[in-house]
């Protein structure tokens, strides 16, 4: 594994990786602010589209998954900078959400209530940092988990259909029911929480289901926004391909049941540890017969599941198709991302809740105006890199509330072979993982540990933390992941 990576090291790293983006440029045609809005005389500052899509893993045509149909992230892939390599912080809404939105790792007391504001009340938040210099700062739909998280830092209330956090009125599912399952039948299966199907396909317009009306939302604000004329900071997030898997009946005509493709490691991992579990968050809603291992609900799951990933595709290209029509689209960055991955049936495991690739990987998609298209970058990156980097491409300071724990990738933007982060650190429960170009380890309080070689064993299907083979690969990750985590 090569020589011991200490903690100054790794702190040196970052801190030069800083300062060489300060004085590095970009890829030919891209421009970035070299002032803060408020001080910029020069140039137009950059609007911002900020598109979250939840439980949204790498399963798309511009990823390589050509069973999936999403045509419009394709596109987007094709004009921007698409990040091979990205991965969240925790896999779950909650934490990774208000990592992401500080620019602050999870830790053992931070986060673990899922908001921002509980987690970290000093640190000033992505939203409100850009309304502090000069953008009109917009949330609507899912951006943090709780509507009501770190509200304040937006320029306006912050807007939902319906909230998650139901203030102890009772599950968030249930509550809402009626807005959530459309189709009669629905209301005939209830799981023991009140929740209906995890999937469904009403016959009804885009607009009926909960994402179509933040779609709306954002293209209403978006014609608003042209005739201000301020420079703008506009987060979209949308809830699908988060269960229940609801979406308009069209968009599961799209595929034929018979074809879809199932998981070819079906099996369990071999030498898994026993923290490494399947999530049982799939059983809280109705009809789930044959979970986790059925051949019928692999197919029937995994067809719900693409059915909401051209949903949310066909309504993100409302709002690109939105923004162009508008001109807005030649001084607007688009970024596009995704919370945390979602497991479809590898090992009979379904959903997050775990450290498997699959959950810590998500789709990470970049479009700058005027900027390079088509350009994959093979580099580590971390959702908490975001923070550092809009601010640096859009000429503002870092927060003076609190040290981001991310850093800027602009370097690689200018040249995207630079040697860049060894490593992206994640964790979940009592577990705490790194991801290296080969490897993917985990080690848990408890003592378990889990390595996976993705050179020789992509889809994770052997535990080496065993082998002696590795030993030392092991005793090398466990130092290295103590540098950060």
């Amino acid at each position: 594994m090569g020589n011991s990576f200490t903690r100054r090291q790794f702190l040196k790293q970052t801190a030069a990786a800083g300062a060489a983006s300060i004085l590095a440029g970009c890829l030919p045609g891209f421009k970035p602010i070299s002032k803060g809005v408020s001080g910029s005389k020069s140039a137009q500052p950059p609007n911002i589209l900020f598109i979250s899509v939840d439980d949204l893993r790498t399963q798309l045509g511009c990823y390589g998954h050509s069973h999936t149909i999403s045509p419009h992230i394709d596109q987007l892939a094709a004009e921007g900078i698409l990040f091979e390599r990205a991965y969240c912080q925790m896999p779950v809404c909650g934490p990774s959400r208000a990592s992401l939105m500080t620019g602050l790792r999870p830790s053992k007391n931070r986060f673990r209530q899922w908001r921002a504001d509980r987690g970290a009340p000093y640190a000033v938040t992505l939203g409100r940092h850009f309304k502090s210099h000069g953008y009109l700062a917009i949330n609507n739909g899912k951006i943090f988990h709780s509507n009501s998280d770190s509200a304040n830092g937006w320029s306006r209330p912050p807007w939902r259909v319906y909230d998650y956090d139901t203030q102890g009125q009772g599950d968030w599912a249930a509550v809402h029911f009626d807005k959530i399952w459309l189709d009669p039948e629905s209301k005939k299966n209830r799981s023991k929480i009140g929740r209906g199907p995890y999937w469904e396909s009403a016959d009804v317009p885009d607009d009926a289901y909960e994402d179509g009306q933040v779609a709306a939302k954002c293209i209403e604000d978006l014609r608003q926004m042209k005739k201000s004329g301020q420079p703008f900071f506009l987060a979209c997030g949308f809830h699908r391909p988060h269960l229940p898997f609801n979406a308009p009946k069209k968009y599961y005509d799209l595929y034929d049941p018979s074809q879809i493709d199932l998981a070819s490691n079906r099996f369990d991992i071999a030498d898994r540890p026993p923290e490494c579990r399947n999530s049982n968050e799939i059983t809280q809603y109705a009809r789930v017969e044959g979970w986790p291992n059925g051949e019928k609900f692999h197919r029937t799951a995994r067809h719900a599941y693409y059915a909401c990933v051209s949903y949310v595709d066909a309504l993100i290209g409302s709002v690109l198709s939105e923004l162009k029509s508008l001109d807005l689209d030649k001084n607007t960055l688009v970024i596009l991302w995704g919370d945390h991955g979602w497991l479809l049936g590898e090992h009979n495991f379904w959903g997050k809740h775990n450290t498997l690739h699959e959950t810590l990987r998500v789709p990470l998609i970049i479009r700058v105006p005027g900027g390079p298209a088509n350009v994959r970058i093979q580099s580590i990156i971390e959702l908490v890199d975001l923070y550092p980097t809009l601010c640096e491409w859009c000429g503002l300071p870092f927060p003076e509330s609190h040290q981001l724990d991310g850093q800027s990738f602009m370097p690689l933007l200018k040249n995207p072979q630079l040697p860049w982060k060894e490593a992206a650190f994640s964790e979940w429960g009592k577990g705490k993982s790194i991801i290296t170009d080969r490897y993917l380890y985990t080690e848990w309080d408890s003592g378990s540990k889990m390595l996976f070689d993705h050179q020789k064993d992509p889809f994770e299907n052997v535990n080496l933390a065993h082998s002696l083979e590795f030993a030392q690969t092991v005793k090398y990750l466990n130092r290295l992941v103590k540098t950060v985590l």
